[in-house]
Parts: C-alpha cells; structure tokens; sequence
C-alpha cells in the first residue's frame, strides 16, 4: 500500500506565488495541520517514508519516521515542477507579463518551459521514474506536493495529460493506491 501526502499551507509570504522547487516552510496554519497530519501517518504505521527533501515535506517526514523508529529517505524525483524564473513571483505577474502563455503546460506538454523550467512530460517521467523504485511489499508513505501526486493519480487513471490539474489533491490530503 502506498500513501501519497500532499504537504500542509506554505508561508503566508508565499502564497498566491509560483513555488514549485523553492524551499520554504510551513505558515502557522500549516503547522498546526502538520501535527495533525503527522499523527494520522503515525497512526498508517508505514514502513518506509520517502519526501521530496524539501523543508515543507521533510519536517513531516522526519517526524513521523522519528514516532516509528525508522528513517525517512530524500529523493528529490518527489519535488514539485521545475518553475524557472517564474519560481517566487506572484500568479497575477505571470498572468500580465505572459497572458495564457501559461496553457503551454497542458497544451503543449513536450515542449513548453514554464519561466524555462521543467516541461509536464518531463515532471510526469521524473515523477513516475521515483514511483516505479517504491517498493512494493511494504507499506510507503511519500510526503510530497500536489504536481508529483497529481502525475501518479493521472497516470494511475490512464488520464491524459491535459486532465493533470483535475489529480491535484487538497493541501494536508492523504490519497490511498
């Protein structure tokens, strides 16, 4: 069994901003759901923990495996979308400064970069590449962001790409497969 932990609110400072590899924290509100979300993988008993080794999946991450007794395992294949130069900058900027341009990802998903960064078919191989080395006999619980989590639920649902915004799962959700 394999559990697919999208991480809680980010910093308020990041809000309503592009954040895909950025590396920020929780807001408050985002701790307060972590403890909450740290209890209830507690209570999964997983037997491995994997996050995506960025700060907003990896205090979970760590706490959890820390309650259990067992470690919890980087792999940075787990991280959000590659943004590029959008990383940081509000949604609304990027709206004005590239109109739909931002379509590209779904429309265009072998070719269009984001601010330069990660196209979807290369997020989704990236993303799929870390599923396949799961393992299998066990119980996993993967702490990571709603991009990665969306590619795996998509593909899962032979979905195509264009339906990925349709797979992204509600912060601090926990998805069962």
């Amino acid at each position: 069994m394999i559990w697919l932990v999208r991480h809680p609110q980010v910093a308020l400072h990041w809000q309503n901003r592009c954040y895909g590899v950025s590396d920020m924290g929780l807001s408050r509100e985002g701790a307060r759901f972590a403890k909450q979300l740290v209890s209830d993988l507690v209570g999964l008993s997983p037997d491995v923990i994997v996050h995506s080794d960025m700060r907003r999946t990896r205090h979970i991450a760590e706490q959890v495996a820390s309650s259990l007794s067992i470690k919890a395992s980087a792999d940075s294949r787990w991280r959000e979308r590659d943004f590029g130069s959008w990383e940081g900058r509000s949604w609304d900027a990027i709206y004005r400064e590239t109109g739909n341009a931002m379509d590209g990802m779904l429309d265009n998903p072998d070719g269009f970069r984001p601010g330069g960064g990660e196209t979807t078919t290369e997020l989704v191989a990236r993303v799929l590449s870390a599923w396949r080395e799961l393992p299998t006999e066990k119980t996993v619980a993967v702490i990571t962001h709603g991009g990665p989590i969306a590619a795996i639920l998509a593909n899962q649902n032979n979905a195509p790409l264009r339906s990925l915004p349709d797979y992204i799962p509600a912060l601090n959700s926990v998805s069962r497969l």
